[in-house]
């Protein structure tokens, strides 16, 4: 299985969320599943790609060409799939992906998210087999209340043909993430 990690290329003031992306890193690997990332060795990517490839992991690093040869170059990654924008960065994610996990970020992550969002909702609609793949947020000390509670808000005001959110599982730890990708390998 194809696992792509959304997350911030910063690190955050919680050292706790870079223990959890290292540890995630390393249980997509030690399951047998392939990492694909934002490609960069910093902040939360790094950790993630860090913890995959010291566990023996398949990792690809998808990034666009116009960052810098040095941040590139810089992990030792299974694959480095070179693309020229970070639209076509997430177009590469969710075609060759299988399940997509968020870990806590900013606008970069929620941007990656609502792009499966809404691929999930729009697929039926273009008979692609790009639709309704797993979105797991890992969200520690509740990190995506506030998002998940706009996305109820829009469906309250009819915003979704079915009335409510569109379907995403939420995490509080690692292992529920690991729990989660198991079932949906059944």
């Amino acid at each position: 299985m194809n696992i792509a990690v959304f997350c911030a290329s910063s690190q955050p003031h919680n050292k706790q969320i870079s223990d959890a992306a290292y540890e995630l890193g390393r249980q997509i690997a030690l399951g047998g599943h392939t990492l694909l990332y934002g490609g960069s060795n910093l902040g939360l990517m790094g950790c993630v790609s860090s913890g995959a490839l010291e566990a023996g992991g398949r990792v690809i690093a998808v990034i666009p060409t116009f960052f810098s040869e040095e941040i590139i170059m810089s992990q030792p990654v299974s694959q480095i799939v070179r693309v020229k924008s970070m639209a076509e960065r997430k177009e590469y994610l969710i075609a060759h992906s299988d399940a997509f996990v968020a870990l806590p970020g900013g606008i970069g992550t929620l941007d990656e998210v609502l792009e499966i969002m809404v691929t999930n909702q729009l697929g039926p609609l273009q008979n692609t087999k790009h639709s309704n793949k797993p979105v797991i947020l890992f969200s520690p000390d509740d990190f995506y209340e506030p998002f998940l509670r706009q996305i109820d808000t829009m469906g309250e005001h009819g915003f979704f043909r079915s009335g409510k959110r569109p379907d995403l599982t939420v995490c509080d730890t690692i292992e529920g993430i690991v729990q989660e990708i198991i079932c949906r390998q059944l």
